[in-house]
């Protein structure tokens, strides 16, 4: 099992779609939100996550993906770290998400933290958007503002969740590994893949059987951030389909060309796209709650 992080492969995937978003800077969110309600927030957030990198690397990857999977459901209101009860069935054990997010127990962690500092001032929205970002930063990638303000998902009925049938195609975009079975016909049948990759894949994925057998999506440097995802394309060394379709001759060549030699313009690119996403449909004011438990409503 690969410890890796395949962040490139994740940014990369995510800020192509949020960069085309129409989102704007969300007004009643604000970078000063806690100033002098939880002055210590951002540092304690900032500790644990690191300290949860520097346990195991692809932490930091995993709280980029619980955000993304909480922002594309009903928005950025950490409806995604709701535990299942009696009488309610959440996110969490929805086909894109189970048995697969992983990271609760550090935003558990910084949430015990952040309530002995400020309880009941600080939502696990706000928490969750935060740790994804520094997440990405402990992996030498960018940094963004985050503007805070959110509140919880505070609902008691399962009937106000959505199905995750708008996030399951995103979500496969954020897969650190793939199953055998997704890939075995690039590998053994398409044209446009490096010999010497398709040769070292095959190794772990037969012909036939071995369906479950995994395989990284990103080899090149899996535990830093950076723009490797977009230099395997240009030596056709995507791992699925789908993104090697990115660079095959098609609109978005001289994108992943850019992206491949200027890491800089691709670091800004994607703390823009982050920006827009946390910005997905924020609950504010008087809706939702601040949750004194983020498994649990109030």
């Amino acid at each position: 099992m690969a410890t890796a992080t395949h962040l490139s492969n994740i940014s990369a995937r995510l800020m192509l779609v949020l960069l085309v978003l129409g989102i704007g800077a969300n007004a009643q969110l604000s970078s000063n939100f806690y100033s002098s309600t939880c002055p210590n927030l951002l540092s304690i957030i900032k500790t644990a996550v690191d300290s949860a990198v520097s346990s195991d690397a692809r932490m930091g990857a995993s709280l980029l993906r619980l955000h993304f999977h909480d922002c594309f459901v009903l928005g950025c209101d950490a409806s995604v770290l709701l535990d299942d009860t009696a009488n309610f069935t959440g996110e969490k054990t929805a086909g894109p998400n189970v048995n697969s997010l992983r990271g609760f127990d550090v935003i558990d962690t910084i949430k015990t933290q952040v309530e002995r500092s400020c309880p009941g001032i600080v939502s696990c929205a706000d928490i969750l958007s935060v740790a994804a970002r520094d997440g990405v930063v402990a992996l030498n990638g960018p940094s963004w503002a985050v503007a805070l303000g959110r509140r919880d998902f505070g609902a008691s009925t399962p009937s106000l969740l959505p199905s995750l049938t708008k996030a399951s195609q995103p979500e496969k975009w954020l897969l650190f590994l793939a199953r055998c079975t997704v890939f075995r016909n690039r590998i053994y049948n398409e044209a446009n893949i490096n010999a010497s990759f398709a040769a070292s894949v095959r190794a772990n994925c037969p012909q036939s059987g071995g369906d479950n057998n995994l395989s990284p999506l990103d080899v090149a440097s899996p535990n830093v951030f950076n723009n490797d995802y977009f230099r395997n394309l240009l030596s056709l060394r995507g791992l699925l389909h789908s993104d090697q379709q990115l660079f095959n001759n098609g609109s978005t060549d001289a994108q992943v060309r850019a992206y491949s030699t200027n890491s800089a313009a691709f670091f800004n690119d994607f703390a823009s796209a982050m920006v827009k996403m946390s910005n997905l449909s924020p609950l504010t004011g008087t809706n939702g709650q601040i949750r004194r438990n983020c498994r649990r409503t109030n």
